[in-house]
């Protein structure tokens, strides 16, 4: 057995816990739970952990009784515990994936009006703004799809070795907790977490002090303590107002994630773009580029106008500076979802600003409103400000780009193609989404670097003769994870409101259709209980037994989202649906790492065209899922007649019911008449062969074009190096 000195093996657990680098390696997860087993019996305390590293070493310091005792009981897992921070110390200093100086391509799933890029350019320093970030289900700063994305977005830069810094808000509360009741209504719960069990770490300013700045919000000083957190080579830094100097009002800005009212959302936005930039600067980070990851972060643009005007730049010339090196990612196709403030509560935030610039109230607010807005009193709208002071301009799919233009086109006065937007498809981090078993496979059937390999490479055709046997059996591996999450999740919850043990009918080898997401009304979580009568005949006459599984949270303020919650679990409880119908409680990355991994169908049927891009069935494809979708979103580009099905038509609807009520057949004859057959048509040696086949090719077709290695490549060609000045 490797052998190694106590204090060595402590000094590389410590390391590894302070870098979420582990948290996208199969080593890495395997090391923390044979930690909690060896050391305790179970896995229990590593699940109750949140799967924080950090949180169980202290807890395991604790049960051990001192740090020295802990660290002699290492002994037996030292192999294992080198051999990962080996391969850690190896990442950091392996060179970038892409030369200094590349050449930009134009991939061919953009959208035609992607500019060329006519010669290479240099990599720029970039820096990435976002109100939230889903990196892991330890580190609570993210609620959604925009945070998920944002977390692959930052992995990839790691990966590739880019020049990459990203900004965000360090919440205390986190985002909402769910709990389901007894009658299945969504009851919120925040949570107050240690940064202690996060792995952070206090910027320091040059003096070697915690690094703290100040900024105005709303007419009073708030001061901003900045933290770093290592995401593998990338740092992202995060900004945290719960210090004593400031009042109870100022302490709570960075609290909840999108939690209290209009007041509290601008207070944070001012703290993620004003004190970001300054944050910046003291910690002499010069980005070239600024990326404004939606529009919670429009804020920054007018502080770096307030910089270059204060160093004696006219204001012309300092607002075509910014504009020049700013990318601006929107990711909302819908108006009433994009940021707006009401004019007198804007100009509140903003009127400091005034002088510096030399403009007046109007002026001011004239950066968040349509050039044709006559209103004094109009909203002021994060997007119409980000789009004002950025010139390279983004949607997430090349459908949501088309969206986009005929959303804006009035901004500029023009027609929707000559709309200045363009779109770079998002993709997903597939070391941390991929299945296990599944990644394996492919990288054997590839030889060896397999899923990273980039669209293109001939090597992928070499997976449609892998073996059918090795992917059923990885895949219905994960299928049985999945259902014991599930009925641990809610097993728990019963034992919480004192209620009967939940007699689950869920099978491993029943064919097992997921939906997880936010519940969003424009999601439609409860389409296929449209007309329960036909759905339940449906599954009555299937060859073999069909579950679905539902998870996803609404915000605390959408009523019409709880409904939704409330209406799901409504109809699990009926009498020929239940058991086999579950709404896992408190979704998470956690439970939607499970269900993309281990669901056979992937169910997604929002109202098209307002999904912008959506990333779980990417995700779902991946690991040899099957999405059966609306086409919105990134399926559009995806789906190819062989890797999925499509529910309804793409074509616009003005009518929401006959949408709806259309929508829903196709998605019952789809699931009779393809889905549920193809599933249960089995050979001799009681393999889905048809399945299989279908299967592959998701995988094929899908990994290396939503991969979110493409999309950050993407970035650099088609955005970034646009966006970089001249060397």
């Amino acid at each position: 057995m490797e052998s190694f000195h106590p204090s060595t093996n402590i000094e590389s657990l410590m390391t590894l816990s302070d870098n979420l680098w582990w948290a996208w390696q199969k080593e890495g997860g395997a090391l923390w739970s044979a930690l909690s087993e060896q050391l305790t019996g179970s896995v229990e305390l590593w699940r109750s952990t949140r799967h924080n590293p950090k949180a169980l070493i202290k807890a395991l310091i604790s049960q051990a009784g001192s740090p020295e005792a802990f660290a002699e009981r290492l002994s037996p897992l030292a192999g294992q515990l080198q051999s990962l921070h080996r391969s850690f110390e190896s990442y950091l200093s392996a060179p970038t994936k892409l030369p200094t100086s590349w050449a930009p391509h134009r991939a061919p799933y953009l959208s035609s009006e992607t500019p060329e890029t006519p010669e290479a350019r240099e990599c720029p320093l970039t820096a990435y703004f976002c109100a939230e970030f889903g990196l892991h289900e330890s580190v609570a700063i993210y609620s959604g799809g925009l945070g998920i994305l944002a977390g692959d977005h930052v992995k990839s830069a790691s990966d590739l070795n880019l020049p990459f810094i990203g900004v965000g808000l360090l919440y205390r509360n986190g985002y909402v907790q769910q709990r389901l009741n007894a009658q299945g209504e969504q009851e919120a719960l925040f949570l107050t977490y240690d940064f202690e069990d996060y792995p952070l770490t206090p910027a320091l300013d040059a003096h070697g002090e915690r690094l703290i700045v100040e900024v105005p919000v709303l007419g009073e000083p708030c001061a901003v303590q900045a933290w770093r957190l290592a995401v593998g080579r990338v740092q992202l830094i995060l900004l945290d107002t719960d210090l004593p100097q400031n009042s109870p009002e100022l302490r709570a800005i960075t609290a909840k994630l999108y939690g209290g009212d209009g007041v509290t959302r601008i207070q944070q936005e001012l703290v993620l773009g004003v004190a970001g930039v300054r944050v910046l600067r003291a910690l002499d980070v010069h980005p070239e580029v600024f990326h404004l990851n939606e529009g919670h972060s429009s804020f920054l643009s007018l502080e770096r106008l307030r910089e270059l005007v204060e160093q004696g730049v006219s204001y012309t010339d300092a607002l075509a500076q910014v504009k020049a090196s700013s990318v601006f990612t929107t990711h909302t196709p819908v108006e009433a979802g994009h940021d707006r403030f009401d004019a007198e509560l804007a100009w509140r935030a903003l009127e400091w600003l005034s002088s510096p610039l030399s403009l007046d109230r109007e002026a001011t607010l004239a950066l968040g409103r349509w050039p044709d807005e006559e209103d004094q009193g109009a909203l002021f709208n994060m997007t119409l400000l980000a789009m004002n002071t950025c010139s390279h301009l983004n949607g997430v799919a090349a459908l949501h780009g088309e969206v986009s233009r005929e959303m804006f086109c009035r901004f500029w006065g023009c027609a929707p193609s000559e709309a200045p937007i363009t779109s770079v498809t998002n993709g997903v981090h597939g070391p941390t989404w991929q299945e296990q078993g599944v990644r394996a496979y492919v990288q054997e059937a590839l030889g060896g670097e397999g899923p990273e390999r980039p669209l293109g490479d001939e090597a992928w055709a070499r997976l449609t003769e892998a073996s059918d046997e090795a992917l059923w059996a990885a895949h219905r591996a994960s299928r049985a994870q999945l259902i014991q999450l599930a009925e641990r999740r809610e097993q728990a919850r019963r034992e919480r409101l004192g209620l009967p043990a939940w007699e689950s009918k869920l099978d491993p080898d029943a064919l097992t259709i997921g939906f997880a997401r936010r519940f969003a009304t424009y999601k439609r979580a409860n389409l296929i209980f449209s007309e329960l009568e036909r759905l339940t005949q449906i599954l009555s006459e299937a060859p073999g037994p069909v579950q679905l599984l539902f998870a996803g949270k609404a915000h605390p303020a959408d009523e019409g989202g709880k409904a939704l919650v409330k209406a799901v679990y409504e109809a699990s409880q009926h009498p020929k649906l239940q058991g086999r119908v579950l709404l896992i409680e408190d979704y998470d990355i956690e439970v939607g790492r499970a269900m993309v991994q281990g669901s056979d169908v992937w169910l997604n049927n929002p109202r098209r065209p307002k999904e912008a891009s959506g990333t779980s069935g990417m995700k779902v494809a991946m690991s040899g899922g099957l999405n059966l979708s609306i086409l919105d979103g990134w399926w559009p580009e995806g789906f190819n007649g062989k890797n999925g099905w499509a529910i309804g038509e793409a074509k616009r609807y003005t009518d929401p019911d006959l949408q709806d009520r259309e929508d829903a057949m196709s998605l019952y004859q789809a699931l009779q008449a393809e889905v549920i057959p193809t599933f249960f048509e089995r050979d001799e040696l009681g393999l889905p062969k048809r399945w299989l086949s279908m299967s592959k090719e998701a995988i094929l077709s899908c990994t290396p074009q939503f991969h979110s290695d493409r999309q950050v490549r993407d970035y650099v060609a088609n955005l970034y190096t646009q966006g970089a000045p001249a060397r």
